[in-house]
This record gives C-alpha cells, structure tokens and sequence, in this order.
C-alpha cells in the first residue's frame, strides 16, 4: 500500500532499490538514501511490530462503538500507554484525512457542548462545558451523508465564519438556528436559512444533526466514560470518520491502513503537552 507500483525514494522519486534485509531497510541506487515503509507514516520509529499494529487497526475499524486503550491493551497484550498512544495517533491520521473534504449541498449547523460542567455552572451557549460546532450535509432525500465536529472556545460570529469557510464550500444552503453567531453566514458566500428554535413545535429542524451529536455523546460516554476537553477533538474525530464511512464497513482495516500511512506521526510528549 505504501508503494503500490514499486518502491519510490521519498527523497529523490528514483525507483530503483535494494534491500538491507537486517535492517528492514530499501537503500535507493540513485541517491542512497535508505527509507523504511513506515516513515513518514503515524507507524514511524513506532516500538510495536506492524503485525500488532494491524491487529489494532483491525479492532478499532471493526467495532463501530470504537475500542478504549484499556480493551485494546488486554486484547493485543502491550502497555496501556502503548494502546493510548497507538488510539490516538491512528484517530489523528483519521482527523486528516476527513479534513481533505468539505461539507457541500444542504447543511445543517448548530454547537453543542460536551461534559459535566462545574459545579454550579451556567447553562446553555454560556456553560463552562467543551463547545463544539458541528455541520452535516444532506443528501436530496434529506438524509444525512457527511459530518464536521470541531472544538471551539466560544461560539461567534468568528468561530462560526471560520468553521463554515474550513469545512463547507461556498454556495450551500446552511441551515441553522436563529442565534446571533450565525447570521453573518448570509454574508460569506453560503446560503443561510435561520430560524427560532421551537423544541414543541420544530421537531424536525436540525433534526438529523441533533441526533448525530447525540450519537457522539453516546460513543463518548459508553466507551470513554466521559472525557476531559484536552482531548475531545480526537475522539470526534474519530466518530466523524466512523460515521462518514458507515456504509464500508468490510473495506475499514484497509481505509484505516491507508489512512494511516498518509498522516504524519505524533509523540507521547505532543499529546501530552
């Protein structure tokens, strides 16, 4: 998958190689640099063996409630650290791909929040909860097809401008509801389609997002058992890139593969810091 018509040297394109065998190393003949399948992949200077990997691929891809490090520590018999760092550099390699795409067509847009917030803390767009904007777009038949989540510090007209202009190409119809943030949509580029929010007598406005992020809750709380936001992005990221793809469910060891060796990796010190 990495080279899929042959070794290429990732300094010099040459396609001509040979093999160090005892180092798991193709020197190229042209320029002698020595690559490895696995730089500039999540995989590099990875500790694991790629058989480990694939297995963890594998069980990550095949469970659409996602797989905790806790499980997958005991299923591949590595370190709980090792199984959360591998989760959340496979989940970063998913945010990366779903960000080469846009949202297009109808879109339906609202925020949300994720968490407990502190004890006796403001409800609603005020909450000290994690804010999140989310997008999906929908199809003729008004069913859902693709879904954006982002973590966001407030919501604005700003951050909503900016979520709108990374994630939704210009000229769709935003739905949205009647809240001050979003009225500067009109003036971007999209068509936008605000109305008040009634929960009695609107069931059906923003209905599919609203059950998509209830959705999210879900995954989070079930398999998490709630987080923090210091790293809520990945595991939306994670959902987003489940959801998006629920209807290849027997092609996801190889999307995540390839997923992976597309995305540059990350440290422990990174997730960390």
């Amino acid at each position: 998958m990495r080279w899929s018509d042959g070794f290429q040297c990732p300094k010099c394109g040459h396609d001509k190689h040979y093999l160090l065998s005892t180092r798991n190393l193709y020197e190229c003949t042209g320029c002698h640099y020595q690559a490895s399948v696995t730089v500039g992949t999540v995989m590099e200077k990875t500790h694991l063996d790629l058989e480990t990997w694939f297995w963890g691929i594998y069980l990550v891809g095949n469970d659409k409630r996602g797989t905790s490090a806790t499980l997958l520590s005991k299923e591949l018999g590595i370190s709980y650290k090792a199984a959360w760092l591998m989760l959340h550099k496979i989940r970063k390699a998913m945010g990366e791909r779903d960000s080469k795409y846009m949202l297009a067509g109808v879109v339906e847009l609202d925020d949300a929040f994720f968490g407990a917030p502190d004890e006796g803390g403001k409800r609603g767009r005020g909450t000290n909860k994690t804010k999140v904007v989310a997008g999906v777009s929908l199809d003729s038949k008004g069913r859902p097809l693709n879904i954006k989540m982002q973590v966001v510090d407030s919501i604005d007209n700003k951050t909503v401008v900016d979520f709108a202009q990374s994630n939704i190409k210009a000229g769709s119809t935003i739905s949205s509801d009647a809240y001050r943030a979003y009225c500067q949509l009109g003036k971007e580029g999209y068509i936008h389609e605000a109305k008040v929010f009634d929960h009695k007598n609107d069931s059906d406005h923003l209905k599919w997002l609203h059950v998509i992020i209830s959705n999210a809750k879900a995954f989070i709380l079930g398999t998490f058992h709630g987080l923090d936001g210091k790293h809520l992005q990945q595991y939306l990221d994670e959902f987003c890139y489940r959801f998006n793809r629920r209807y290849f469910k027997g092609e996801m060891l190889n999307r995540i593969v390839n997923t992976c060796l597309t995305s540059h990796k990350i440290t422990y010190t990174e997730l960390m810091a």
